[in-house]
């Protein structure tokens, strides 16, 4: 048997049915408020899910890819490029987008995306990159490289300066003879050399000092004649016929002077009235032999020239000098030599001769400078260093390294700030060691860039180049058709 209880319902507003009603809400909105959470984590993580790493050239920021490379345009390994993170886009301040161009052939250009022919994407070409510069020209165009990508191509610049420019010229000179101070020796009668004194080459000799002797049987009737001629003219003193014996003598005496024979010996001659063997050739000058074409027992002849003596207390230098430096070397200015030989010694001379021709193979022109050489220790043949020394003047100033040339110009580029360089046209004057003279396209205070300008250079020349290609060319339209006339 089955005892039946009596159920008898809550009042709806016991305490027990509000405490359950308030414990199925609460677990509820814990739940939902859960499930919304991981939905949110869930969905902050799948935003946050790493990137995939792209690489762009450090000159041409517009070409990107998915892989290290090289760049197509200029050949620069590819770099990784950093999160951007906050930092504006990379098209900000250059405008929109006019059109897109390929990478590796900048004269095709799409108004589209699109890929070339190798699956490489077309860059964008934004209305600012082709907005026409003030300071540009014809073939450059003002560039913008971002202080990273100027550390990373190594870019540096210097100041235009104010300087000194000196009109110093350097170059290298040879050590020669004085072509003025060479003698060379000869005799008037054939002969035969008796007795050699110089007898070898760069023998110093003093003027005066015997040289060779000579038999010449010429000579010896010439003395025989000027003893008779004597004596004719001692016979005939005494009568009229005077004057006829002093001209026989005079003329006797006058051949043998015009044969080089000292005045001292003919006064021997006339003192003892014994003819001598030989004629004793000595130097007219102070030097040393320098040419020697005879030895004892040799036969001589008027033609011959058996020794020669050259004076070295005087020298010539011989330099080169380029024909840019010609305008700067004048007559009479100082200059200075300087030898491996004798190193801490300064040998000063003068600019006596500037060669009027320019040798069409170096392209430079013979300057001869005269120095005196005491103790002969200019010796000829000697290479060393030569500075023609100039007026200076006061210019401006930059490294050579800063002007490149570009075909009949030279152009500088100048930081003018903000990672900006443009082109300038300059005029350069006279190079001062590693620094050239300004002209003018500069001023003083100016920044050029010294290093790394070739990569600066190719990059204007590209983008002066993509503006003349994009130049919009200019159209007419078509005259109105015929009235009742379909195209």
């Amino acid at each position: 048997m089955i005892e039946e209880t009596n159920i008898v319902p809550a009042k709806s507003g016991s305490p027990a049915r509000v405490i359950g009603f308030l414990a199925l809400g609460l677990v509820i909105g814990i739940g939902g408020t859960l499930l919304l959470q991981r939905k949110k984590d869930h969905g902050a993580a799948g935003d946050q899910a790493p990137k995939k790493k792209m690489y762009q050239c450090a000159m041409h920021p517009t070409f990107m890819q998915d892989h290290p490379g090289d760049c197509p345009i200029c050949g620069m390994k590819l770099v990784p490029m950093e999160d951007s993170g906050d930092k504006a886009p990379a098209s900000a301040g250059k405008g929109k987008i006019v059109f897109y161009r390929s990478p590796m052939n900048p004269s095709l250009t799409s108004q589209e995306p699109r890929k070339d022919e190798m699956g490489m994407d077309y860059v964008p070409v934004y209305e600012g990159e082709l907005k026409g510069d003030v300071d540009s020209i014809e073939t450059h165009s003002v560039v913008t490289i971002d202080h990273e990508r100027q550390q990373l191509i190594g870019l540096t610049t210097a100041k235009v300066r104010d300087g000194f420019v000196s009109g110093e010229v350097r170059t290298v000179g040879r050590v020669a003879v004085d072509e003025t101070r060479v003698r060379k020796i000869n005799v008037k009668v054939e002969g035969y050399v008796e007795k050699l004194y110089a007898d070898f080459i760069g023998k110093p000799v003093g003027k005066g000092q015997p040289l060779f002797s000579v038999y010449a049987p010429e000579f010896v009737s010439a003395q025989r004649e000027f003893l008779l001629a004597l004596r004719t003219q001692t016979t005939l003193s005494q009568g009229s016929f005077k004057s006829s014996g002093n001209d026989l003598l005079e003329a006797a005496r006058r051949r043998l002077l015009l044969w080089d024979v000292p005045k001292e010996t003919l006064d021997q001659l006339e003192k003892t009235g014994e003819v001598q063997k030989s004629l004793t050739l000595r130097s007219p000058i102070t030097g040393v032999v320098t040419a020697k074409n005879v030895v004892e027992g040799a036969r001589i002849t008027p033609a011959d020239f058996p020794l020669e003596v050259t004076d070295l207390s005087h020298v010539w230098v011989q330099a080169d000098a380029y024909e840019t430096d010609l305008g700067r070397i004048k007559l009479g200015m100082p200059a200075t030599l300087t030898l491996e030989a004798f190193p801490g010694k300064t040998f000063q001379g003068r600019v006596a001769f500037v060669d009027p021709l320019l040798d069409p193979k170096t392209r430079t022109a013979k300057v001869r400078i005269e120095f005196a050489n005491p103790g002969l220790l200019l010796k000829p043949e000697m290479y060393g260093d030569v500075m023609v020394k100039g007026a200076g003047r006061k210019g401006m100033l930059i490294p050579r390294d800063a002007v490149l040339e570009a075909g009949t110009q030279s152009i500088a580029f100048i930081a003018v700030g903000d990672g900006r360089f443009t082109p300038r046209v300059v005029e350069t004057g006279a190079s001062i060691g590693e620094d050239v003279e300004i002209l003018s396209g500069l001023k003083a205070g100016e920044e050029v860039v010294t290093r790394a300008n070739f990569l600066v250079d190719s990059e204007s020349r590209l983008k002066a180049a993509m503006a003349h290609l994009t130049a919009k060319p200019v159209t007419t339209k078509p005259a109105p058709a015929p009235a009742g006339h379909q195209h």
